[in-house]
């Protein structure tokens, strides 16, 4: 018997099989429960996420031999044959083989009969948007009023390719990308079934390669079974194959980056090189890794797919620094075609993060490794501050100080970001959070802050937070009043400029604000 292979073996063949389309499959099955199934329906979505699969199994609805009922019984002679690709009145028409006129006029004029073996017939047109622009006009009158024995289904990934006279006369449904943690879970369902061992970081390499697509993750699968030969599918082996080898590099190299640390960086470069990855995939990842990071600094998102490395890099990294990170990514992607080679072309977009990242002054300290042992500038420790209010006399600075030298992860330190000092007494220390951020609030953070500033303290710590409204600037107001200031400082250097007053009086230019970046200007902290 011939393989089978596992995206065809694992097809789901009832509505309760198909996953993440809850939306589409409630529709679907309510319409066929009282035989009310709009005559023409649009399925629409990227490949591979079950268009094909639900017209399969509306057509079992349909014609099942118990009567019309949200999904077919599985088990009658109707069933079966759609299961086996056998039934005589479904009718499956790849568009991007039948695109003339010629085509369709063939399929309405045998739409006139009535079904052979079932109760419909069921015309699925796949890639119906490649379709010639007469074939569409002959099809229109017949999706507006078929036969009462034929219901159509076309399936398309670009449904912005229909004219709007298709889309009018049918019921569209948009199929989703499914997210890596779904596609991980059949991943490892079906391997448990195919009896294949794997570790656990092997299928969510598979899933995040399959972009959104179950039936590629289930090629990958059967690809990554065969590159195995029998043993088990380990990460390692799954970036090998994928073609993702350093992806996970690309976390020290942002690290190296951000600390200045050249040799470092040029070790791990060369260590990269070895390996001879896919360049152009690694930019591609180093930008999404850049836009999760501003994601859990920005909106304090937490994504549980994220590696943990993100989180790390989110309380490191300027929210600024970033963004100009994941500009020059973007841009180095798109500019590698041009660049001498592959690796030339990654390695210069790296450099360039080096060559314009903001100068190291007191910010880019703050990069470096803390001991909790040594309190930031102008903070003062238990022994020398133990009073109400403004951590002993410094007020917002003071707290500010504090904040940047306490080791938090990401959202702790978002969290910490956003509070005031209300007051620092006898190891008891009360902060009142910005309402307007209240979500950052939750138990789990709290006491990440708290044992922060026990260590920083070097004792323990009570601590409570609370949201209202806060009296002084907290430490994110400061840094971004601090941003701001620097960035008028620069527009007015900008305006100073010899150079900038020449051409502006002479050639009649326009300096543009919004153009102007800091790159050199040490940071306050």
């Amino acid at each position: 018997m011939s393989y089978l292979a596992l995206a065809r073996k694992y097809r789901p063949r009832t509505f309760a099989d198909v996953l993440g389309q809850e939306p589409v499959v409630r529709a679907l099955s309510h319409a066929l429960a009282g035989d009310k199934l709009h005559p023409a329906i649009l399925l629409t979505g990227t490949r591979g996420v079950g268009k094909t699969t639900l017209a399969r199994i509306v057509a079992k609805g349909l014609n099942c031999e118990e009567g019309v009922r949200d999904e077919g019984c599985g088990k009658c002679g109707s069933c079966r044959e759609v299961d086996e690709g056998r039934f005589v009145d479904l009718l499956e028409i790849d568009a991007a083989s039948n695109t003339g006129v010629d085509n369709v006029r063939e399929l309405i004029d045998n739409a006139q009969y009535p079904a052979v073996r079932g109760r419909y017939k069921v015309y699925l047109v796949d890639e119906v948007h490649m379709l010639s622009k007469s074939a569409f006009n002959a099809l229109l009158k017949t999706l507006e009023e078929p036969p009462p024995h034929v219901k159509f289904i076309l399936a398309t990934t670009d449904p912005q390719k229909l004219p709007v006279t298709v889309l009018s006369r049918c019921l569209q449904f948009n199929l989703r990308r499914l997210p890596p943690a779904l596609i991980r879970e059949r991943l490892d369902a079906v391997l448990a079934d195919e009896g294949v061992a794997f570790e656990p970081e092997a299928t969510i390499e598979v899933a995040r390669a399959a972009d959104g697509s179950m039936r590629d993750g289930l090629s990958l699968l059967d690809q990554a079974i065969a590159f195995s030969g029998g043993q088990p599918l380990t990460r390692e082996g799954m970036e090998e194959m994928i073609g993702t080898i350093g992806r996970r590099d690309l976390f020290g190299i942002l690290e190296s980056v951000h600390d200045d640390d050249r040799p470092a960086l040029a070790g791990k470069l060369e260590a990269l090189a070895e390996r001879a990855p896919d360049y152009a995939a690694l930019l591609g990842m180093l930008g999404g890794y850049l836009q999760r990071i501003a994601v859990v600094q920005l909106l304090a998102i937490d994504d549980a797919e994220d590696e943990p490395e993100v989180a790390e890099l989110a309380g490191r990294i300027d929210p600024e620094d970033v963004q100009l990170y994941y500009q020059i990514s973007v841009t180095g992607r798109r500019d590698l075609p041009w660049a001498p080679d592959p690796r030339a072309g990654f390695e210069m977009a790296i450099m360039r993060m080096l060559a314009f990242r903001p100068g190291l002054g007191e910010s880019a300290a703050r990069g470096a490794p803390r001991t909790a042992s040594t309190p930031a500038a102008g903070t003062k420790s238990k022994a020398e501050a133990d009073e109400p209010g403004g951590a002993g006399g410094k007020g917002e600075a003071s707290w500010s100080a504090i904040v940047e030298a306490l080791e938090l992860d990401a959202l702790p330190r978002q969290l910490a970001r956003h509070c005031e000092l209300v007051s620092r007494r006898r190891g008891r220390w009360q902060l009142r959070l910005d309402a307007s951020v209240a979500h950052l609030l939750n138990d789990e953070r709290r006491a990440e802050v708290e044992q922060a500033l026990s260590v920083f303290e070097r004792g323990p710590v009570q601590l409570l937070i609370d949201a209202g409204q806060v009296q002084q600037k907290t430490p994110s107001v400061l840094a971004a009043e601090a941003r701001e200031q620097r960035q008028r400082d620069a527009e007015e250097a900008m305006q100073r400029d010899p150079v900038v007053r020449a051409l502006i009086e002479e050639l009649d230019a326009e300096l543009i604000p919004g153009s102007i970046r800091v790159i050199d200007k040490p940071k306050s902290a």
